[in-house]
């Protein structure tokens, strides 16, 4: 018997991938159909996959061609299959001509011609086509932004609204609708992504979606819960999206970790500590230091996921820099639960290892600095024999992963929001804490 192998993601199953598979299984008598897994195609660069592993299993199934199909994991696999499984020939499509060359030492390698004028990438792009405008005024954090959509089929950032843009990079500076005026930008795209002062979302939110326009904004939405809530509500009227943007959330390793814990791995969580720390804006003149503001929503991210947002009590300690209190460079907020406590600490005047510790009656979850740009973890236990590590490949700090979920959202497939709405009318609320002195004690 002759057995041939190929592989592939096989997303939005189509009639090229048919075509591939029938003449794969012409090669041969038995053929076995290796499908990626959702982790494995991150790590090479498919973020925007619009079918989960199983469906996409279902589908080559459900053609009748494959023989045997398996799960492709890691890099290298492919050697294993073929040794594991006997393989006579290993084929794919001819896009990928001398990539597979070295397989030849195990089997025999063919290219097949692909369908000329379909790809999953076409269908993706075709479905999702969705131009972005971008509001700020800090060329780091914008050039940052727009460098990642390139990885996201569909989303086209088209405009930026900013009074420097004569500093930010050439590519924005060649964007067809670049203006100092938010009213122009809002009737050129059909969403906006803010990253402004925190003072200025609620207005630039509620005529974004006044407009009809989806949003995504950097967190606080607000720092005032009360807002978030009218804004939320106001984004459900209108049948548009509202998304809040934590970078952190949609790394494939916090989502584990979360999961992780969820499932009971460290037994009950009995305290979770989060730091932020950031100095590398400390010796700017005219750099206006708030701590909690930049970093603040990223340590209570895991607190209000693990925990949840009902505690019982809370004390925020913060340093300011100036007389109106405003500019923290240094804040701690401690929180006591029914069962557990928790602690953040987040600062831009301070330096301290920004590492996450969750400590459960079993074991504690490490995550080593920078915990917010999350890839690798370790599960610890008494016996360290038992301990795990958990690795799993980030790319672009999760701002690209951001937007694929963020442009599922707009097409409604499927709910790809990885806040949920009561953890950020938690973070608005602390920020509001903040801002009006609430509980705090000032050192």
């Amino acid at each position: 018997m002759k057995k041939v192998i190929t592989y592939g993601t096989f997303d939005l199953l189509h009639y090229g991938h048919i075509r591939l598979l029938e003449r794969a299984k012409q090669l041969g008598d038995y053929l076995i159909v290796g499908i990626t897994s959702d982790d494995y195609d991150k790590t090479r660069g498919k973020i925007n996959v619009q079918q989960s592993l199983s469906e996409r299993v279902a589908a080559v199934r459900a053609t009748g061609l494959a023989d045997k199909i398996i799960v492709e994991e890691y890099e290298g696999q492919k050697i294993d299959d073929i040794k594991k499984y006997k393989v006579d020939i290993f084929t794919v499509g001819s896009d990928w001509v001398g990539k597979f060359d070295y397989l030849n030492a195990y089997c025999t390698v063919k290219y097949l011609d692909r369908t000329k004028g379909i790809s999953s990438s076409e269908l993706r792009q075709k479905d999702r086509n969705l131009t972005m405008g971008v509001i700020g005024d800090v060329p780091k954090a914008i050039n940052k932004f727009q460098s990642e959509d390139k990885y996201v089929n569909g989303i086209c950032i088209t405009g930026v609204c900013s009074k420097n843009i004569e500093n930010m990079n050439d590519a924005i500076q060649k964007l067809e609708f670049n203006t100092d005026k938010y009213s122009k930008l809002l009737k050129n795209t059909d969403s906006i992504y803010i990253n402004t002062d925190l003072e200025k979302h609620y207005e630039l939110i509620t005529k974004a979606l006044n407009e009809g326009k989806h949003v995504l904004c950097e967190s606080p939405i607000c720092d005032n819960d009360k807002q978030t809530k009218e804004l939320f509500k106001l984004a459900k009227q209108k049948k548009l999206i509202l998304m809040e943007a934590i970078k952190t959330a949609y790394s494939t390793a916090y989502q584990r970790l979360i999961l992780l814990v969820k499932a009971g791995k460290i037994g009950n969580v009995v305290s979770i500590d989060a730091v932020c720390t950031d100095m590398s804006k400390a010796d700017q003149d005219d750099y206006k230091v708030k701590s909690f503001q930049n970093w603040g929503p990223n340590a209570l991210l895991p607190i209000f996921q693990i925990l949840g947002t009902n505690y019982k009590d809370y004390r925020i300690i913060s340093h300011f820099n100036d007389e109106e209190k405003t500019q923290d460079s240094f804040t701690k907020i401690d929180f006591v639960y029914e069962n557990a406590t928790a602690s953040i600490k987040v600062a831009e005047g301070a330096k301290s290892e920004g590492e996450l510790i969750i400590t459960g009656t079993k074991g504690y979850i490490y995550v080593p600095a920078p915990w917010w740009k999350t890839d690798y973890f370790e599960i610890r236990y008494e016996n360290i024999v038992n301990n795990k590590r958990f690795f799993y490949q980030l790319d672009g700090e999760g701002i690209r992963y951001e937007l694929v979920s963020f442009a599922k959202s707009v097409q409604g497939k499927e709910k790809a929001d990885n806040i949920e709405e009561n953890v950020s009318l938690a973070i608005s609320k602390m920020a509001m804490n903040l801002k009006n002195k609430k509980k705090l004690i000032e050192i």
